[in-house]
């Protein structure tokens, strides 16, 4: 059962829950795990790919970095989430909502950036043994990479859109819990 306070306005609110930080510490978490994990894939899959490129040609080893590159970006998007996320829990007024919505916030980076290591991984290791073959090719490679950068950036925008909403509406929710 929820404890009730009265406010200064003699309005009756509901206190803040010292667990409601939970759920925002796990978006911060999330964020980085996840989006770690993609930038990993990416980078393992894609340089899996330029190890076997690089014997048959040594020339384009440097060319064909750039999966690498890119899968390492996306890491950089969950740590700028998990960096925003974490300064914005106050733990005396954090409501429930916000710590609903920062989770949504983690999970919403760090999935689109999960899944576009995967792809990174998977357009890098082939796109780099391709281009290895068929020089042409690259081009159409680094479009389709462009492309599955493009859903990390997505969940980036996202995420953080509903991370600074949170803060407005989420605020006047609940009472502090401190007394």
């Amino acid at each position: 059962m929820a404890s009730l306070d009265y406010s200064a306005g003699s309005m009756l609110t509901e206190m803040c829950q010292p667990s409601s930080a939970f759920f925002g510490f796990m978006g911060v978490s999330s964020a980085i795990m996840f989006a770690n994990l993609g930038a990993a894939y990416g980078t393992a899959k894609s340089g899996v790919g330029i190890s076997s490129m690089g014997v048959m040609r040594p020339d384009m080893v440097m060319r064909s970095l750039i999966p690498v590159v890119m899968a390492g970006v996306l890491g950089i998007y969950g740590l700028i989430t998990a960096v925003i996320l974490n300064g914005k829990i106050h733990s005396p007024t954090y409501s429930a909502f916000q710590g609903y919505a920062h989770l949504a916030a983690g999970l919403t980076v760090g999935l689109s950036s999960l899944a576009a290591g995967l792809a990174i991984g998977i357009v890098g290791d082939a796109g780099v043994r391709a281009n290895a073959q068929q020089p042409k090719l690259f081009v159409g490679m680094i479009l389709i990479l462009i492309f599955a950068e493009a859903l990390g950036l997505y969940g980036l925008i996202v995420g953080l859109v509903v991370a600074s909403s949170a803060d407005a509406k989420g605020r006047g929710l609940c009472s502090s819990w401190e007394v």
